[in-house]
């Protein structure tokens, strides 16, 4: 199974629109996960015209419906899906030990805006970074395929490198 995994669009208080380098990217996928932060449900229905389409509630989504978390069983493997507010933000430890909590061989979380793999004992965890807003890092996606029962992860860069909290021209039209 071929998976997209996206978070952090914020769309429209941040961007505009995911870029389309994320639908390039995303042809072919079986299921698309959305990490949270998606503030609108135009967005699910956008990345839906790919694929189908399993979201978590971000702090920034207010009430659109979204559970806090998700779990997935794919190939013999459970996944969960959150978006991962600990504190401090991204500490590994914690999403770590949030994963024993949900039970989960992966967690995936979103949050930090910056993409990340790291296998931590029996717990893979996986960030796909932000394809709009990235905190000091690219802009980014995930694909992962589960084949068997074994894993591959692959960050992808959809734009390039940009400074957003001091690029306001993102703001006009």
């Amino acid at each position: 199974m071929l998976i997209g995994v996206i978070s952090d669009t914020h769309i429209p208080s941040r961007s505009y629109e995911i870029p389309e380098k994320v639908f390039e990217v995303f042809k072919g996928v079986d299921l698309i996960l959305h990490a949270g932060d998606v503030e609108t449900p135009g967005v699910i229905r956008k990345l839906e015209e790919i694929a189908p389409v399993t979201a978590v509630c971000g702090n920034c989504d207010g009430n659109i419906g979204l559970n806090e978390y998700e779990i997935l069983s794919i190939d013999n493997l459970t996944i969960g899906l959150t978006h991962g507010v600990v504190y401090p933000k991204g500490d590994e430890q914690q999403l770590y030990y949030k994963a024993k909590e949900l039970n989960v061989d992966i967690l995936i979380n979103g949050h930090t805006h910056q993409a990340l793999i790291k296998q931590i004992d029996d717990i893979l965890l996986l960030n796909p970074g932000s394809p709009t807003q990235p905190r000091l890092s690219d802009p980014t996606v995930m694909l992962l395929e589960i084949k068997d029962s074994n894993v591959d992860a692959q960050i992808i860069k959809v734009g390039q490198p940009t400074c957003k909290a001091l690029d306001f021209s993102q703001f006009r039209r």
